[in-house]
């Protein structure tokens, strides 16, 4: 059963994205991670939850910088895709072009944070935390280019070196709520749960989700569909060059229905003249 807007842990991503766009929450969650105190942080709305004020682009990751002039990328992942690795780098390079001016030196590039909190076990180890920075194969040396990726694993089992508060905070990811945290001591991760309640009284956030999780459906439902017509034309292929008004009908129906009957036509039919005949 779909969960309501009240109902969200703060693993969901536009949760996650909504809250972090205060940038007290940001630096409190920061903090947690990080384990150390940070200056006044700033998140650049723009790069956050929604690109387009119309939601024609959906970006659910956040962007900040902090007084020190240190760059955070955050994001909470709950699939699965085999790509952080890539999709860090990806982050990286992002941060440093928008960090780097014409004319700047490459000295003044920022240090930067990119950080997954992951519902799932990223490398399969079991921990809750995966720190990686560059290092020189043959001397074990630190490049120190400023980078650091981490990856957050709130379904992790062995705590190895880190602190407490993480722990819980990772669970809290999956659990926000007065129950778990009447369970806790740390006054950072009850702040956090303060604030996270309140932002889901709001109604015009609530109303907002329910606008991003449509998209995202109607997303996801196109993604199916143009699958499905790619499907067809690859078994009509087999038959010969497909007709540009057999290729134009496919690329027209939207209807997912149709479209699997197609494919089952397409998989039998023989020929393209057998096909057009039955479509």
């Amino acid at each position: 059963m779909k969960k309501t807007f009240q109902q969200l842990n703060l693993s969901n991503a536009f949760l996650f994205a909504a809250a972090l766009e205060d940038s007290e929450i940001c630096r409190l969650v920061l903090e947690i991670i990080l384990g150390k105190r940070l200056p006044k942080v700033k998140v650049h709305a723009e790069q956050s939850i929604l690109v387009s004020s119309d939601f024609r682009s959906i970006r659910l990751d956040i962007y900040a910088s902090d007084e020190m002039q240190v760059s955070y990328n955050v994001e909470a992942q709950n699939d699965d895709r085999k790509n952080l690795a890539k999709r860090s780098r990806y982050h990286q390079a992002e941060m440093d072009v928008s960090s780097l001016k014409p004319g700047d030196d490459f000295n003044d590039l920022k240090p930067g944070y990119v950080i997954f909190i992951c519902t799932f076990d990223p490398f399969g180890k079991g921990l809750y935390r995966y720190t990686f920075e560059e290092r020189c194969l043959e001397c074990n040396m630190g490049l120190e280019d400023g980078t650091r990726k981490i990856f957050l694993n709130t379904r992790g089992r062995e705590d190895g070196d880190v602190p407490k508060e993480l722990v819980h905070f990772l669970k809290y990811m999956e659990q926000s709520n007065d129950e778990y945290v009447s369970q806790l001591t740390e006054e950072s991760i009850i702040k956090l749960h303060e604030k996270v309640t309140e932002l889901k009284t709001w109604r015009r956030l609530e109303a907002r989700y329910m606008t991003v999780e449509e998209l995202l459906k109607d997303r996801e439902s196109r993604v199916r569909e143009e699958a499905k017509q790619e499907d067809i034309f690859e078994l009509l292929e087999e038959y010969g060059a497909v007709p540009e008004h057999i290729r134009e009908a496919v690329l027209a129906q939207w209807d997912l229905t149709v479209l699997k009957r197609w494919h089952k036509l397409a998989a039998r039919a023989g020929s393209m003249e057998q096909f057009e005949k039955e479509m």
